[in-house]
């Protein structure tokens, strides 16, 4: 286990952060300012979240701390996996890699959408 911190923005803690959900606003200042905090923008949720609320890609895409993950190949197989692109990205964002040996946390304002998932969760309504 490293002391890491990796965390997957899922559409609803995007749009959360462009609404100035304090939780939110917080895991993106400490991705900018702290050494071991990590916040990626998976490209199939910055999507969702710029339908969902127009602007809300391109500022989260624009911020210093925030990686923007691409839809590579392996990604692009997993979307058939859930109902949506952006929860598959989140999902697929969020597993085990090199760079992230223990996964990724999925924040978000709607936990219950990732219950029986194998993903950790963070909620940002707390």
């Amino acid at each position: 286990m490293t002391d890491a911190m990796h965390i997957v923005l899922d559409e609803t803690a995007m749009a959360a952060a462009g609404q100035g959900n304090v939780l939110a606003s917080r895991l993106i200042h400490r991705a900018h300012a702290e050494s071991g905090w990590f916040l990626y923008a998976p490209a199939c949720v910055l999507v969702e979240a710029g339908r969902a609320r127009p602007g809300t890609a391109e500022h989260l895409a624009a911020l210093p701390g925030i990686t923007v993950l691409d839809l590579d190949l392996a990604a692009a197989l997993a979307l058939a996996r859930q109902e949506t692109w952006a929860a598959a990205h989140s999902q697929y964002a969020a597993q085990p890699t090199p760079d992230r040996p223990d996964g990724a946390i999925i924040a978000t304002t709607a936990p219950k959408r990732w219950q029986g998932e194998p993903v950790r969760v963070l909620d940002l309504n707390a």
